[in-house]
């Protein structure tokens, strides 16, 4: 199993502003759902009451301390092991934040899907700091500014070096 993270983040690693994405770019979005569709993705609770939902096509799995929650369509786990434990057959399980989740699988990790969106946004929850020397950079792919997109963004996936 490929163990992934899928995020967007700004030139200082912010993510989010209560609770949602401080900036709107339907290419990332598109971008978050063709790469993501058909898989397992891992979140945290807050980010799934961020969403509200289930995301379709998608085998959705939250971690909560809180072995009372409950959300419809989803599997909800009290801890990461027993969320890796559910995806333990799959190709590629993706998570997809929040930004303590991040930071607690960060380095389990084996790849990142990163897009990296030019300027600074206001915000309250970031990406955590990590050694980029232990990743390569495999794919990227840049995209400026138009009608349908306001910022200049890139889609980039780094890979873990296998030592």
């Amino acid at each position: 199993m490929r163990l992934s993270i899928i995020v967007a983040m700004d030139d200082n690693q912010l993510i989010g502003k209560d609770n949602a994405l401080p900036w709107h770019l339907p290419a990332d979005l598109g971008y978050f759902k063709k790469t993501t569709t058909g898989k397992t993705v891992l979140m945290g609770r807050k980010t799934y009451e961020s969403i509200g939902r289930p995301l379709p096509n998608r085998r959705n799995v939250i971690v909560s301390r809180n072995e009372a929650f409950k959300a419809e369509g989803c599997e909800v786990v009290v801890s990461i092991e027993a969320a890796l434990e559910l995806a333990k057959s799959d190709d590629e399980v993706m998570v997809m934040g929040g930004a303590s989740f991040y930071k607690q699988m960060l380095p389990s990790v084996d790849r990142l899907y990163i897009t990296q969106i030019e300027g600074a946004y206001e915000g309250d929850a970031y990406f955590p700091s990590f050694d980029k020397g232990l990743f390569v950079e495999t794919f990227r792919q840049s995209h400026t500014a138009d009608e349908k997109n306001q910022h200049t963004y890139h889609f980039t996936i780094l890979d873990r070096k296998i030592p």
